[in-house]
């Protein structure tokens, strides 16, 4: 196993962090390692907006739920899609693009492009020694993290990735059984392997939940997903990605 595997085994959130601020230098390479990334035909749809201003650090933690480590971090990344600069080339070569800027394909792409480039920006900090959480929690309040961010349409913050020296160690929580991410050739299609798969690691997560505090959790992961989705969130957000013109056709 080399270095870089290594280092994607070991991913784990981290949501403390001590009082030093990323270097210019190191924030220069995670955002070059996330240009690095694969992009569909070269269109580079996203751009990352660095957060250094403390004010806005402040509250932007506030608009993604009041989590206090997205504003006492080393550094905040904030991930968008971006056919901004694709509006702008149209204008430069003088034609008129917009029916496939706004189809859903371009914005699957521009979704799927900054996630390739915030998992290399990721891999990258962990690299160096960096803790990192992704945030979510921005798209609670997208309008107001538009305002904050003063992205024009066709930009849209999508996540954000805080970076850090580590101040706490965290274990690295189990993923979802093997054979449920890799299947081979088709689907599962037997359901009572599948169950049965999911029962097993409901255990492993209660177990991990126990050992980590104490006995005082100990929620399966089947309880715990149901639990977030049968909570309504975020049902703004169509009418608001139509809004900032990336109309879903």
């Amino acid at each position: 196993m080399n270095n870089v595997i290594e280092t994607m085994l070991n991913h784990r959130s981290v949501r403390k962090f001590k009082d030093e601020a990323l270097t210019h230098e190191q924030i220069k390479t995670i955002v070059e390692a996330a240009q690095s990334a694969s992009t569909s035909s070269f269109i580079q749809a996203y751009s990352i907006i660095g957060i250094t201003d403390k004010e806005k650090k402040k509250k932007l933690a506030e608009l993604a739920g009041n989590q206090s480590y997205v504003a006492e971090n080393g550094h905040v990344f904030v991930f968008c899609a971006d056919l901004h600069r694709h509006d702008v080339a149209a204008a430069m070569e003088g034609k008129d693009v917009s029916t496939s800027l706004e189809s859903t394909e371009k914005f699957m792409v521009s979704l799927i492009d900054a996630a390739l480039a915030a998992q290399n920006a990721a891999l990258a900090a962990e690299s160096m020694g960096l803790g990192i959480c992704y945030i979510g929690g921005i798209r609670n309040q997208l309008p107001e993290v538009v305002e904050l961010l003063k992205t024009p349409d066709r930009v849209l913050p999508l996540f954000a990735i805080v970076a850090g020296y580590p101040d706490q160690h965290t274990d690295i929580k189990p993923r979802v059984p093997f054979h449920h991410v890799y299947h081979e050739n088709e689907y599962e299609q037997d359901l009572e392997t599948y169950k049965q798969e999911l029962e097993e690691y409901n255990n492993i997560i209660s177990a991990y939940y126990q050992e980590r505090t104490n006995n005082e959790r100990s929620d399966t992961w089947t309880a715990q997903m149901i639990g977030m989705l049968d909570k309504k969130a975020r049902l703004y957000m169509k009418e608001f990605v139509e809004g900032k013109k990336f109309d879903l056709k």
